[in-house]
């Protein structure tokens, strides 16, 4: 056994806890980890992604299940709707060229660690997310459109059900985080079948990155239920935009990667330049603050 292949095989201990903590991130993780550790093709690493996810997420959701943190309603017409479509993606997708899939890959990871960072307005009374199944019709569309970038670029399960489900459906995020991975495995092997239309698997190393990433799933959904929500849904979000970043650097041209992060810096610099003074519940200014509020000695 090579060394490389360890290291894949490590590696996809992590996509499992990734998968079993916050319900997504699978695929975020077993693409740059078989393009750039493994050598695969773009291709090839999508499809088997989509096996390896699918897979541990059918494993994973049953201590989900056992711990009330999955809506099966919703979850199974979101994955029935989001089937159709990863079908039509990896139809599509494996005749689109792989580094074109890459960036469309990581301008989404992008686009939505924004969303998980900024959260969920909150309610002017204040009320906390509800544990309910969703409308019929907010499902089968969220649904379709989930599907068919997770069928067409082999990710966008986790990463895009959760937000879906908690920042539009407004569940909890550990009943989101459930309640995706019964979508992620249904959207998976059909994304996977479309994909074999065009793509042969390395059974061997497909099979050895599952069974690590089982393990990890079941590590994983052991401590979703014992997070507190905003530090899950806040680590899912820099999570999802480091690994954006890092894909979309890996597949700029050479003399443009430095640009790329001198701008990610900047804008990271700036956000947080806009938190501490412009938003009074910024995590940053509140620590501070806090010490600011401690009445002195009279």
């Amino acid at each position: 056994m090579t060394i490389s292949l360890l290291l894949v095989l490590a590696l996809s201990v992590v996509i499992g806890l990734s998968l079993g903590v916050l319900g997504g991130g699978g695929s975020i993780l077993t693409v740059p980890i078989l393009v750039y550790v493994a050598g695969f093709e773009a291709k090839e690493a999508i499809a088997t992604s989509l096996f390896v996810v699918g897979v541990t997420s059918a494993v994973s959701v049953f201590s989900h299940a056992r711990g009330g943190r999955v809506m099966w309603r919703t979850g199974l017409i979101f994955g029935a709707a989001g089937m159709a479509g990863a079908f039509v993606g990896g139809l599509l997708g494996g005749h689109i060229p792989g580094q074109i899939l890459l960036i469309a890959f990581a301008v989404m990871m992008v686009a939505t660690s924004v969303a998980m960072l900024r959260g969920r307005k909150k309610k002017e009374d204040g009320a906390a997310p509800v544990k309910h199944e969703l409308p019929l019709g907010r499902v089968l569309l969220d649904g379709a459109v989930v599907g068919l970038i997770t069928g067409l670029v082999g990710a966008g399960g986790g990463f895009l059900v959760v937000p879906a489900l908690a920042l539009l459906g407004g569940l909890p995020m550990s009943v989101a985080v459930g309640t995706s991975l019964v979508v992620i495995a249904m959207k998976s092997f059909a994304g996977l079948a479309g994909y074999l239309t065009t793509v042969q698997l390395d059974w061997g190393i497909t099979l050895g990155v599952t069974a690590a990433a089982i393990v990890g799933s079941l590590i994983g959904s052991k401590l979703a239920g014992r997070i507190p929500e905003a530090a899950l849904r806040k680590t899912f979000g820099w999570f999802v935009l480091a690994m954006g970043t890092f894909v979309l650097i890996q597949q700029a041209p050479a003399d443009m990667r430095w640009l790329i992060i001198a701008g990610v810096a900047a804008l990271t610099a700036a956000t947080a330049g806009i938190c501490w003074l412009f938003i009074s519940s910024c995590p940053l200014r509140n620590r501070s603050g806090r010490r600011s509020n401690i009445p002195s000695p009279a």
